[in-house]
């Protein structure tokens, strides 16, 4: 990786309030050690992150976490959310104090979640009350530490359908409970867009990736006109937009990738002395 960064020193996004903020997932590299994921995403010009409980940051690993938080600060930054794996299944209620700790000392100010491990179309009746339960617990737990739920919106879970995520936002009932999007897997743009839509002011970030036919990775210019249109419903309302899964894992192509998102959300960088 070439260039430096002067928050450790180089660029920064141009504020404004209400932008959307731009950032990475840390699980985007997670062969790489935090401080080599944190110089690419400040080379790259993204100003927020989300690091994962995987590898990055365990929640069982306080030393860890602080380390990790060291490094946010010292490259200016912001850890927006803290990637946990908690899916509210049972038997994982009693972790779940630990993951709001270990955000708490990132600085996050969200935990993503997962709605339990079944999908909406063959959960039974109990199961997925017993999820709601204890995302309900969840949340309340986290509002202790400051902090805000947002589930990922993925298969496999109770939040793979538009439908299915706002019933159970609905259900958990609790304000500082949300959502995550990202563009749903073989689905068309103008039918994840309408999605994003439905979903409003219930989502608090995006992943951004550009997967077509399937899982396949391709450059976040090949969907641009999705993105586009997605960061354009979310503008105005202060929410982050994520890196993810870049093509062939490479992170030396991730300042191309968040131009191409920069480009998607109309900002522009600006150079610090």
């Amino acid at each position: 990786m070439t260039g430096t960064n002067s928050r450790v020193g180089g660029t920064a996004p141009v504020p404004d309030a209400g932008r959307t903020r731009l950032g990475l997932c840390s699980v985007t590299f997670r062969r790489l050690p935090a401080l080599e994921v944190a110089r690419y995403a400040v080379h790259a010009g993204l100003e927020v992150i989300e690091w994962g409980a995987d590898v990055h940051a365990p929640a069982d690993d306080p030393s860890t976490v602080r380390a990790v938080r060291e490094i946010s600060d010292r490259y200016g930054l912001m850890c927006c959310s803290y990637g946990s794996y908690f899916r509210a299944c049972p038997g994982e209620a009693a972790g779940f104090p630990a993951v709001a700790r270990a955000a708490a000392l990132l600085g996050a100010r969200r935990i993503r979640v997962w709605a339990g491990g079944t999908g909406s179309g063959y959960v039974l009746p109990d199961e997925r009350h017993g999820t709601v339960r204890r995302l309900r617990e969840a949340a309340r737990i986290a509002a202790d530490h400051g902090l805000t739920l947002a589930t990922e919106f993925h298969g496999n879970t109770l939040t793979d359908t538009v439908d299915s995520t706002l019933r159970l936002l609905d259900e958990v009932d609790a304000d500082n409970f949300h959502t995550y999007w990202q563009p749903p897997q073989d689905v068309p743009d103008e039918e994840a867009l309408a999605g994003l839509a439905r979903l409003g002011d219930r989502v608090a970030a995006v992943h951004a990736f550009s997967w077509w036919p399937g899982n396949t990775r391709r450059p976040l210019a090949e969907r641009a006109g999705l993105w586009t249109a997605a960061l354009g419903l979310l503008d105005g309302r202060g929410l982050d937009a994520l890196l993810e899964f870049v093509p062939g894992d490479d992170p030396e192509i991730l300042a191309r990738e968040a131009s191409t998102l920069r480009q998607s959300a109309g900002q522009s960088l600006t150079r610090h002395p």
